[in-house]
């Protein structure tokens, strides 16, 4: 664990990768700090060369922030994820180094499930093979294999944010929808919970996963799952690369089994745009392939960059972690006039008494103060009404307990 020095410093350094979007350096520098931008991810060795001084991180998917990047990046307060999961980022290293993480949970739903949606639509009814046959001068005009949605029955695996907006649009077209979590989730509208995954996948015309990233997920769906769909299905992955074997969607689409397929992430993507990219699905009929635009909209990617970014700022600032997936939940709230201390560390009994016991020695009065609590980690802030001494500072440090601790304002 580590406790930098007490620093009055508000702003510095931040540096945002894959293309995040510009209104997110755009209130970062109008909330004073200097700004880096890359279009593509940075790897290991190329994240430790660009760190030292960064305060602020931002990324998407293909950057990976590894237990060795947070040990060496001293200077680093809060990373940003500018998307929905965060299995890029090893949360519990940056926890304890008293590194916030912060990602976008909702802004990019309604553009996941439009796409879902109109991938659904296209291989229902062929659109692909239609499209292809055309552009070769083929003028196929037959309904064989091709279908309405309505009536059609929709299989949703992880009825979270994602699934559950999916599971209503999908109604409203006519679809009978069936769903499978893990844990107890409500059943929207006419949507049916189904007791295991076989179930669903018996069931079901179309299957779509929206499963999360934790690593207990990878290789979640393989050989045994995609023989147990009906034949003449169709599959859908939006989710996670690595949750689907490939190598088995793609024998099921070649033996006719699997009638259609779209996959927008996989097992291992390119670092940015414009480089190579394989796959044992390319050129599979019926078989939408897309790299990793889920919630590649314009608007999506407005709200996400608006939405993290302002996170990162009021973390910064004002020490509010709110909605942080890693360390304890406290909001925005100031004592006007004061100046705060944040004080991360680990949840033992009495460090609060202690914290404020140094403060008490050294003449220091509390206007305000918050605690939260997260596993092993508590967070506690306390405004007080001027600067605290430097002497301050390093009893704080010394607390054994202490991860990080911050002066703000």
């Amino acid at each position: 664990m580590s406790a930098p020095d007490l620093t009055p410093a508000r702003t510095g350094r931040a540096l945002l990768l894959e293309n995040i979007h510009a209104d997110a350096r755009t209130l970062l520098s109008e909330a004073g700090w200097e700004v880096e931008t890359a279009s593509g991810a940075l790897d290991e060795s190329e994240l430790l060369e660009r760190l030292p001084g960064v305060s602020l991180l931002g990324i998407r998917s293909q950057t990976q922030v590894t237990a060795k990047v947070l040990e060496n990046a001293p200077d680093l307060r809060a990373v940003g994820a500018f998307c929905i999961g965060t299995n890029q980022i090893d949360l519990f290293a940056a926890a304890a180094h008293g590194v916030a993480v912060f990602n976008a949970p909702y802004s990019n739903t309604r553009s996941v499930v439009e796409l879902a949606l109109a991938e659904i639509i296209a291989l229902t009814r062929r659109l692909t093979v239609k499209d292809q046959a055309m552009h070769a001068g083929v003028w196929d005009k037959s309904a064989a294999g091709s279908h309405e949605v309505r009536g059609r029955r929709l299989g949703i695996i992880g009825y979270g944010n994602i699934g559950s907006q999916l599971s209503v649009v999908a109604e409203a077209l006519g679809m009978s929808v069936f769903f499978y979590d893990r844990t107890d989730k409500l059943a929207l509208g006419n949507a049916r919970r189904c007791g295991s995954l076989h179930e669903v996948l018996e069931i079901a015309d179309v299957v779509t996963l929206h499963v999360d990233g934790r690593q207990s997920n990878s290789g979640f769906f393989g050989e045994e799952e995609f023989a147990r769909m009906r034949p003449g299905s169709i599959f859908l992955n939006l989710s996670r690369g690595f949750v689907v074997d490939h190598e088995a969607l793609a024998r099921h689409v070649r033996s006719g089994h699997i009638a259609g397929a779209a996959i927008d992430v996989f097992p291992t993507e390119p670092k940015g745009s414009g480089h190579g990219f394989d796959s044992q699905l390319r050129g599979l009929p019926n078989v939408i392939l897309t790299p990793h635009v889920g919630g590649s909209t314009e608007e999506a990617q407005e709200d996400i960059g608006r939405f993290v970014a302002a996170k990162l700022r009021d973390y910064a600032l004002y020490g509010a972690t709110t909605l942080s997936v890693n360390l304890p939940t406290l909001g925005t709230e100031t004592t006007p006039g004061t100046v705060r201390l944040a004080h991360l560390h680990r949840n033992v009994p009495g460090v609060l008494a202690a914290i404020n016991s140094v403060l008490a020695e050294a003449g220091v009065n509390i206007e305000g103060q918050q605690l939260a609590t997260r596993g092993d980690l508590g967070y506690v802030v306390t405004d007080i009404a001027a600067p605290a001494a430097d002497e301050v500072g390093r009893r704080l440090r010394e607390l054994p307990e202490t991860v990080r601790v911050r002066q703000l304002g």
